[in-house]
């Protein structure tokens, strides 16, 4: 029997399709809470496949730990900044992931996130249930329209696009990108206009946060990017957390340098910096960009198909290791 853990439940779609391989022995972790590393090595010790998720951090420790006939190592996630990739390398160990699923989903959500903040929302929803709500008032809780504003997306992958073709069809906004490459469907469907960080942070009435975490995006917006922006300015972050400072974001919110963020990562996740909980000028959700029906039983049907190629010998459909 092929042995395969599954560190936190997913979708049943996926988990049923693991399941149809008589040769397929799979377990699941049904508590609900994150293994801590010697929990997942105790778990998964001598399985030949394990379904991580964010929340699992898989090094050379856990990865000798669960022992040398492991194979593939399945992030039920887009990013893989949990993952020592240079150590499953080491040891010829597949990794994957669930790219381009997601994509509208976290491009809906960073919408709303702009349009919850511009529109005040939550500010809104808290007034109306506190019984503050005696009359209509000409000036309350005043926010920015977004149709013909900037939009700056920093990072114009697939997500970048799919929020771009929403700002631009749905609000006929301005698409400013800042990108390593020049990305000709921008350019071409939403006359995109790419132009380097600081420019667009200057110009943009919305920005958001689109690039995978690495040590060059580490905190690639903190207080001097911040204080480069629009005093008028939204910013929204669905990629990961520790690309904003998050003390620089709760200071620069705290003294109306910019007028409102939407975060739905945290540079310590899962908790974010406690000032943060302490303004109005905020919306916060947790890490559920992805989190439509849709997305969620497509990634565990992805991470479920990546597991059953490599254990009959066959390339993943998704490697990680080979883009």
């Amino acid at each position: 029997m092929k042995k395969i853990f599954i560190a936190r439940n997913i979708d049943e779609k996926g988990i049923n399709l693991l399941k149809k391989y008589e040769s397929f022995d799979v377990e699941i972790n049904k508590s609900g809470d994150v293994l801590s590393q010697e929990e997942l090595i105790e778990r998964a010790k001598g399985c030949e496949a394990i379904v991580t998720l964010l929340t699992d951090k898989i090094d050379a420790k856990v990865l000798d730990g669960i022992g040398s006939q492991l194979k593939i190592v399945a992030n039920y996630a887009v990013g893989f900044d949990n993952i020592d990739l240079q150590a499953a390398k080491e040891r010829n160990i597949e990794v994957t992931n669930t790219p381009d699923i997601m994509t509208q989903a976290v491009a809906e959500h960073a919408m709303a996130l702009i349009l919850a903040c511009a529109r005040r929302v939550e500010e809104g929803d808290n007034y109306v249930r506190a019984g503050k709500y005696k009359k209509w008032e000409s000036d309350l809780l005043l926010g920015p329209e977004i149709a013909g504003k900037t939009l700056g997306i920093i990072g114009m992958g697939n997500i970048g696009i799919a929020l771009a073709s929403i700002g631009y069809h749905g609000f006929g906004m301005k698409i400013l990108y800042s990108d390593p490459n020049i990305c000709e469907e921008a350019d071409r469907n939403f006359q995109a206009d790419r132009r380097s960080l600081n420019e667009l942070l200057e110009h943009s009435d919305f920005i958001s946060l689109h690039v995978p975490l690495l040590e060059s995006t580490h905190h690639l917006i903190s207080e001097a990017e911040l204080k480069k922006m629009k005093k008028t300015a939204i910013l929204v972050n669905t990629a990961r957390g520790p690309i904003i400072d998050e003390k620089a974001l709760a200071e620069a919110l705290e003294q109306k340098e910019i007028f409102a963020a939407g975060i739905d990562v945290f540079e310590f996740e899962p908790e974010p910096v406690e000032k943060l909980k302490d303004l109005q000028n905020i919306i916060m959700t947790p890490h559920i960009a992805s989190a439509t029906h849709e997305a969620r039983e497509a990634m565990s049907e992805l991470v479920a198909q990546n597991i059953i190629e490599v254990l009959h010998s066959r390339p993943a459909k998704t490697s990680v290791l080979k883009k």
